[in-house]
């Protein structure tokens, strides 16, 4: 029997779990798929946003602000990287500048620092910026995160604060018995006395097995363009056009990574696995960046890809319990701004809902601080030799494009949440994220897996069930 049990290992169950990890409970996270942050927080923009934008005293506002001042010290914790760039939000006509000022405002009300720049201003700044640009709003406490290592070392700190984590396991119904949910999953069933609905894009259809709901999830889809790491500069700010119905629009950044991401588009999409993209979309994402940005190399893509946000029929995050259980609680619709707002929602569900259902007693040994990572990356000649002297593993290359050595991978698999996964492999160490995206160091991760696990390279995953890289071992 748990106390809780967290559906769905994103950022917001990721981040749900460490809170509830700080507490004397018995929690366990179920994940359909075979790594936590395997879906709409891996694919998206992986902006830290201010809170100028949402519309104030909504969910979207007070959580966004929050987890944003939160991010500082979740990242330091976290060992997470985390880009303090800042964002600005660019006009290119005069009438676009004058709907800057409502925004200003806007961001006032919600207590976001920002401030108007003048044409000049946003030319000193940004200086491959269009040459129309009229002026710009500036957030000094928007920036670029890790999205990968934001949700992997979160659950990993989780664990290790007690925490389990089941992974490949995809709900299937749910049973409420005398106060307490029995959840059955592809793999086995779960007994909790709080059930705790993180479940994504499939939020609507975890909630509807409990009760009939008023609420529901469509899909919009967002397609991208990835840059190599090519050269520093092209932009120093997160860049977003004025904002619409649709989103934050189309936007050009740098990352933590050194690369450069330009998107999102979005549109709806009917199909909740639907990752695909298509030439007319990525043409016209192209288009509407090069206007602000007109010189932006688009040769040096490397790779595209599109992300789902789980967009609500409210308009605003579901983080509410049901209104037949108490003890049931859902966290839906939790699109952008859900990464920045994910550390705030986890501490309010907790400390604020669950609290009203069971006792919260702090955990002396709690520690919100995961083991440092090494990152020889970063390390000058001398910190490097230093290291390599001591483990020479960390000398050996395995990933050339991005200098990920074998120290760094063996690392991830001696934790307490280790990658199962190629994919996993390359959300947390970068091995495959590349100009060649695996090419060469793929056959290499396969066999560290493999040797790690005690299994055969064909048994090895690239993402979920059904993506085996090797069909059949042939001697």
């Amino acid at each position: 029997m748990k106390d809780i049990l967290i559906i769905g290992g994103g950022a917001v169950g990721a981040f749900v779990a460490r809170k509830a990890s700080s507490y004397n409970l018995k929690v366990s996270v179920i994940e359909a798929c075979q790594d936590v942050g395997d879906v709409t927080s891996m694919a998206n923009s992986a902006i830290v946003h201010s809170g100028y934008d949402p519309v104030p005293g909504t969910k979207k506002a007070i959580f966004n602000v929050k987890g944003n001042r939160m991010f500082p010290q979740v990242c330091k914790d976290l060992d997470v990287h985390f880009e303090p760039i800042g964002s600005l939000t660019v006009a290119l006509n005069d009438a676009q500048y004058q709907m800057l000022l409502p925004l200003l405002e806007r961001a006032k009300e919600n207590g976001v620092p920002a401030e108007l720049l003048s044409a000049e201003q946003v030319k000193a700044m940004e200086p491959n910026i269009s040459p129309k640009v009229k002026g710009a709003l500036l957030c000094p406490t928007a920036g670029t995160v890790n999205p990968f290592t934001l949700v992997a070392h979160a659950m990993e700190n989780a664990v290790d604060n007690g925490v389990k984590v089941h992974l490949g396991e995809k709900v299937i119904g749910i049973e409420e018995k005398d106060g307490i949910f029995v959840v059955h999953t592809t793999r086995r069933d779960h007994e909790a006395k709080v059930v705790i609905n993180c479940a994504g894009l499939h939020s609507d259809e975890i909630a509807a097995m409990v009760e009939p709901i008023d609420w529901s999830i469509k899909p919009r889809k967002g397609e991208y363009f990835v840059l190599d790491h090519y050269a520093k500069g092209l932009v120093n700010h997160v860049l977003f056009p004025l904002p619409s119905e649709k989103g934050k629009g189309i936007l050009v950044t740098s990352t933590t990574s050194g690369n450069y991401l330009v998107g999102p588009s979005s549109e709806w999409d009917d199909d909740k696995e639907d990752f695909s993209t298509d030439a007319p979309t990525l043409a016209n994402v192209k288009e509407q960046a090069l206007m602000m940005v007109p010189n932006i190399p688009f040769r040096e893509q490397i790779r595209t890809f599109s992300g789902l946000r789980a967009t609500p029929s409210t308009h605003d995050f579901i983080i509410e319990p049901s209104k037949k259980y108490p003890n049931f609680i859902n966290c839906g619709g939790i699109e952008s701004p859900g990464l920045v707002s994910s550390p705030a929602i986890g501490e309010y569900v907790i400390d604020e809902l669950v609290s009203k259902v069971l006792p919260l007693e702090p955990k002396e040994s709690y520690n919100p601080k995961i083991r440092p990572y090494l990152h020889p990356a970063t390390m000058d000649e001398q910190e490097l030799n230093a290291l390599i002297r001591k483990d020479p593993d960390y000398g050996i290359v395995v990933c050339n494009c991005e200098k990920v050595t074998l120290g760094e991978i063996k690392d991830c698999l001696s934790r307490s949440l280790p990658p199962q996964t190629v994919k996993a492999v390359k959300k947390r160490t970068r091995a495959g994220f590349g100009k060649c995206q695996g090419g060469f160091c793929q056959p290499k991760v396969v066999m560290l897996l493999a040797k790690h696990f005690g299994c055969s390279p064909a048994d090895i995953l690239y993402d979920n069930q059904g993506s085996e890289i090797i069909a059949k071992e042939a001697k």
